[in-house]
């Protein structure tokens, strides 16, 4: 089965549209610059951008160019799935990796502590809003959330564990590559849900189809895709923005899959 693409600017204003082929764009361009600045923080990265690292400092290949290869390879195992990818899911795997590129060949490696820990705060706030730029365009999730939540709808798995199992084996793999783990991993994880959940509703684009009240999407994504009892087995207190947070990007992915 092939991937088809979803277009879901059809029916918006001029003015509409033109605004979320704008943030699109531009969230992208900016969440690849905010990747290179971690990278030249030099105190750790996401888990995703170790795997890429790492498999950059085995091969000799690209930063950006590894980030693109990763994203399509995630983006194939969409097709098993049965996920349709918006043209934002597409442009995703297409625009970041250059621009990570392009903020390495800019931005010089860190070696004060100081400006270390100051560059990746500005690389972490910056890719918190370009998150909600390209989120907010509502124009296709990116691979790797495409990729959990499809698993979630095939396997009724919570979606913290899938999300924990995906990232926990990409760090692992990245890390024994000689990808970088660190301060900032740590500080990535704690913070990035936080952030995201702060910039997407300042940054969503207006118009669409009605959506569901926020309130009445977090409970039934409680009552559905999380099963409360599977994470009462696994130890795991959720919050309501961590709910909020996948419930949103779960709408995103199925409207604009529509």
């Amino acid at each position: 089965m092939a991937l088809s693409i979803a277009f879901p600017t059809r029916g918006d204003r001029p003015a509409i549209r033109a605004r979320r082929y704008t943030q699109l764009i531009g969230g992208l361009v900016l969440y690849g610059l905010a990747i290179s600045l971690e990278v030249r923080a030099g105190i750790g990265l996401s888990p995703w951008d170790v795997l890429a690292q790492g498999v950059s400092n085995r091969t000799g290949i690209a930063f950006g160019l590894v980030t693109n290869l990763i994203g399509a390879l995630v983006l194939l195992l969409w097709i098993p799935l049965r996920q349709r990818p918006g043209l934002g899911t597409v442009l995703n795997v297409l625009v970041i990796g250059p621009s990570a590129q392009l903020g390495l060949w800019i931005v010089p490696q860190q070696r004060e502590p100081v400006l270390q820990g100051l560059v990746f705060a500005a690389g972490l706030l910056l890719l918190a809003v370009a998150t909600g730029l390209y989120i907010g365009a509502r124009m296709g999730p990116g691979p790797r959330d495409g990729l959990m939540t499809g698993l979630r709808a095939r396997t009724s798995w919570p979606i913290w564990v899938i999300r924990s199992g995906l990232e926990g084996s990409v760090l692992v793999i990245g890390w024994l590559l000689g990808g970088q783990v660190g301060i900032g991993t740590v500080a990535f994880v704690v913070l990035i849900g936080p952030l995201v959940h702060v910039a997407m509703p300042i940054l969503r684009v207006p118009g669409g189809a009605p959506e569901e009240p926020t309130a009445a999407r977090e409970r039934r994504f409680r009552l559905s895709a999380w099963s409360p009892a599977g994470m009462l087995a696994g130890g795991r207190n959720v919050s309501r923005d961590d709910v909020r947070g996948y419930a949103d990007l779960r709408a995103i992915s199925q409207r604009d899959s529509s």
